[in-house]
């Protein structure tokens, strides 16, 4: 049998980046001024940038069960079955939707929705897991089985630049927003299993970078039991903070080795804000 692997955009992936690694994306929609764009599709990441630092009105929103299907019956015509894997129930309703569709008679038992409470570099990793489970031979039933319990085995570490996305968003109370921006606060935040909290402060990019650092650390010695990262993919995601992610990638290599480098979605980037730098690790599925 074959199988498609297909994430949505909020995992980071361009459409195609997402085909050189054997995947597919569903884009996720949002609306600017009132008007909707796909991400990934109706507009650049560099006119999205221009938008939302000049005061945008952005707000970020679901595909609808006809886009969802209607990639589905596509793939089908091409796959014998689909393993979908979108960003995690607790932040979206998406994949909520996605389980219900896959119930319906033309998809029941073809498409395997996976909630394994993933988003952005480490939704790619579950991805890229799935695609050597299906080359070790394993069923799509196993592999979503195998990627939800080890749904716990990741963890992001982020630092944003302006709180005022956040504030937006309603992450933080405006009273933290001005206490932070007052004192010049630099916050570390974490999202672990759909839940984003607060993890450290720092005033300076040096001081985040190690508090991200220490953070990621433990969490391959403890929960993920990779200190070394010999099982694990590190991985570093960034929107308009280029520089900064390409100088922490240089010091994360000669401990980790490579550290690949992705765009956060702008999905994503309407919650968090320009200048904000994302480190991940995440353990390697596999059935061996």
């Amino acid at each position: 049998m074959s199988t498609a692997v297909v994430l949505d955009s909020n995992s980071g992936l361009t459409k195609e980046e997402a085909r050189e690694l054997g995947m597919y994306i569903l884009p996720m929609p949002f609306m600017i001024d009132g008007k909707e764009y796909l991400d990934g599709k109706d507009i650049t990441y560099d006119e999205f940038l221009r938008l939302q630092k000049n005061g945008a009105d952005i707000v970020t929103s679901q595909p609808s069960p006809e886009e969802v299907m209607n990639l589905w019956a596509e793939l089908l015509k091409e796959y014998d079955s689909i393993i979908h894997i979108p960003m995690t129930s607790g932040l979206s309703g998406s994949c909520d939707t996605a389980i219900m569709l896959s119930n319906e008679d033309e998809f029941f038992g073809k498409v395997f929705v996976v909630d394994n409470k993933r988003i952005s570099i480490t939704q790619i990793s579950a991805g890229l897991d799935a695609i050597e489970m299906l080359k070790e031979g394993m069923s799509p039933e196993k592999i979503k089985e195998k990627l939800e319990a080890d749904a716990g085995k990741s963890g992001i570490y982020l630092m944003v630049s302006d709180l005022k996305y956040l504030k937006k968003g309603g992450r933080i109370t405006p009273m933290a927003a001005a206490l932070a921006s007052l004192l010049k606060i630099k916050p570390v935040l974490q999202i672990h299993e759909s839940k984003i909290d607060a993890y450290g402060k720092a005033r300076t990019f040096k001081q985040a970078k190690q508090i991200m650092l220490e953070a990621l650390k433990k969490d391959l010695a403890e929960r993920l039991d990779d200190p070394d990262a010999k099982n694990s993919r590190v991985m570093i995601a960034q929107y308009d903070a280029l520089d900064f992610a390409n100088e922490f990638a240089t010091e994360l290599e000669p401990v980790f080795g490579k550290v690949d480098i992705v765009n956060l979605s702008l999905s994503v980037a309407t919650h968090i804000g320009p200048g904000t730098v994302a480190i991940a690790a995440a353990r390697k599925s596999s059935n061996k």
